[in-house]
């Protein structure tokens, strides 16, 4: 039995699984609701994940396999999704991991946002963040917010991706998705060139370099809101990662430009939901002249605190919002454990409230 793309796309949709793994070894495996799950067929042989990969992998990505060890690319599955695909070599093989990006936009409601912070995609200029490790659903959280903006503001908005995850139509605002690597050669370039667009909105979809940093930072200075993403854990590491980046001789000019600019940081886990499914579990912090000094004068480590006093701003730590999910029974004590900052405090805590936890 030869496995057919397009049969693996169909089980995928219907199944409603985020991820496929194709790998040499294994049958084709769905990740569901977090977890992996194998389907019910023969191991992949080397043919088998070559033919795969070939009928979805443009050419240029072919070569950049054979050159590099892996390409990454958007792909349409008919008009049921979109993927975000990565191809790559191990042990000599082929193999490949296809990530489905939903079709349906969700609301900020939805997807768990509060209200205070919608009032901050109003803003005329500054940095938003949006930080977590890979696969905690910062493109969906991004993608809720560009589409808010785009229902409820006027102006144009500018996003630099790769690859191009969500498309956006045209709505009250007008909508320009570039695609690194096809569009645009690099993010800082990209960034570069959108000020001669004249945007309002910027989204970066991934800060990864020092160049990106810099033009996403002074785009923001000169009167743009700009959305950016880092794999950073809570709001002090990610200001620490982004004055990290730049030389010993520029840290403090960094530090003076991110306490003016930056808006807010938006920290996300993603947990499994009790009965299935996942839910973000977030930290926000939103800029205020406390914690605006705080970045200036290098102690972030002092930022949990204001968090943790700010919530009529909206504010709110990881594993306060972690024990309102298990609140609500949303998600399992011992799940809030496994993703919470500090685990010691998030342990007696939830043991304090009656939780039964799996001994450790």
């Amino acid at each position: 039995m030869s496995y057919e793309m397009n049969d693996l796309l169909e089980l995928m949709v219907d199944q409603g699984a985020s991820d496929l793994h194709l790998q040499v070894g294994q049958p084709p495996t769905f990740r569901l609701s977090g977890g992996m799950v194998p389907i019910d067929g023969p191991q992949l042989t080397p043919a088998d994940t070559e033919k795969l990969m070939l009928s979805i992998t443009p050419d240029n990505h072919q070569q950049n396999v054979k050159l590099n060890g892996g390409s990454d690319f958007g792909f349409a599955y008919l008009d049921k999704a979109r993927l975000r695909v990565s191809v790559l070599k191990s042990k000599g093989n082929y193999g490949m991991v296809l990530r489905q990006i939903p079709n349906k936009m969700f609301s900020l409601r939805e997807i768990g946002i509060p209200d205070k912070v919608r009032e901050l995609l109003f803003r005329p200029r500054g940095l938003i963040l949006v930080t977590g490790p890979t696969g905690s659903g910062k493109s969906t959280t991004l993608a809720s917010m560009i589409n808010y903006i785009n229902e409820t503001r006027d102006g144009h908005i500018i996003t630099i991706e790769d690859p191009i995850e969500y498309y956006h139509p045209h709505k009250h605002c007008i909508v320009t998705q570039r695609e690194v690597g096809v569009d645009v050669p690099s993010f800082s370039e990209a960034i570069r060139r959108a000020l001669r667009q004249d945007p309002d909105i910027i989204l970066v979809g991934e800060m990864r370099d020092l160049e990106t940093i810099e033009a996403a930072i002074s785009a923001a200075e000169t009167g743009h809101l700009v959305f950016g993403t880092l794999h950073t854990n809570g709001a002090a590491k990610t200001i620490d990662r982004i004055v990290d980046a730049f030389p010993a001789n520029m840290k403090d000019m960094i530090r003076t430009q991110l306490a003016s600019s930056i808006v807010a940081v938006i920290s996300q886990v993603l947990c499994k939901k009790i009965g299935g499914g996942r839910i973000a579990g977030y930290e926000i912090m939103v800029n205020t002249t406390s914690i605006a000094s705080l970045i200036r004068e290098n102690k972030t480590f002092r930022i949990s605190s204001d968090i943790q006093t700010g919530a009529s701003l909206g504010m709110i730590t990881l594993d306060v919002h972690l024990m309102s999910l298990v609140n609500r029974d949303l998600i399992t004590a011992d799940e809030a454990l496994d993703k919470s900052q500090d685990a010691l405090v998030m342990r007696e805590k939830l043991l304090a409230m009656g939780a039964e936890l799996r001994q450790l």
